[in-house]
């Protein structure tokens, strides 16, 4: 059986794909699920976190697939992956045009985590469009979000409307998602009774029934 592939995909940087992606990666390889991670951003930030986490738990002790691949050699390596791993998790560069396109057509789930805010709600636009063409399944995610603030239930309003599907889980603003990035941990290894693990894990259950 080929495992599924997400593809974690934005237009627009700094919404926090690759924190998104080594966040969901170990929440479902918590779930008992063997899973990789695959980087195609020329920033590397996802292999920075990777090697980190290999350092802390040694080269051995190592939980989580690893490979890096060209926008164009995303198709390729992650079908090699799917092989081989329950899940793939693909981590994609902002501002991604037609070079993109094979981190989409692999994808059997796009998660495209959207900020609060009228400009990401304009960059996701062509993401879900993208999706669409390719016949691909969407969940929009809110992410650094405040459940208080107007701007939230605005983009929310807005995101329901755009014809993908919004995840009910909603990840909040947190310091602690760039300390876990930095030191190779996920939110939920490092504060794993907090409210940050707890909502990313129901993220976790949201993305494993969107793609049975």
């Amino acid at each position: 059986m080929t495992g599924k592939v997400i593809t974690v995909a934005q237009q627009k940087g700094g919404t926090g794909k690759t924190s998104l992606s080594a966040n969901l990666a170990v929440c479902l390889k918590n779930k008992g699920k063997r899973v990789a991670i695959l980087d195609t951003d020329p920033q590397g930030s996802l292999g920075h976190w990777f090697m980190a986490r290999r350092e802390r738990l040694g080269e051995d002790a190592i939980d989580l697939g690893f490979r890096t691949a060209s926008a164009w050699g995303a198709r390729y390596e992650a079908n090699a992956l799917a092989k081989e791993y329950d899940f793939v998790v693909i981590d994609t560069p902002p501002k991604m045009g037609i070079d993109g396109k094979p981190a989409i057509e692999t994808a059997d789930l796009v998660v495209i985590p959207v900020t609060p805010s009228p400009v990401d709600i304009w960059a996701t636009t062509p993401t879900i469009d993208m999706a669409v063409s390719e016949k691909k399944p969407v969940l929009m995610v809110l992410n650094r979000a405040s459940e208080r603030m107007r701007i939230t239930a605005e983009t929310r309003q807005a995101l329901q409307e755009s014809g993908g599907t919004l995840a009910e889980t909603v990840l909040g603003n947190r310091v602690l998602y760039a300390e876990v990035m930095h030191e190779g941990y996920a939110i939920t290894e490092k504060r794993p009774s907090g409210p940050g693990a707890s909502e990313m894990k129901k993220l976790a259950d949201e993305v494993s029934k969107a793609v049975r």
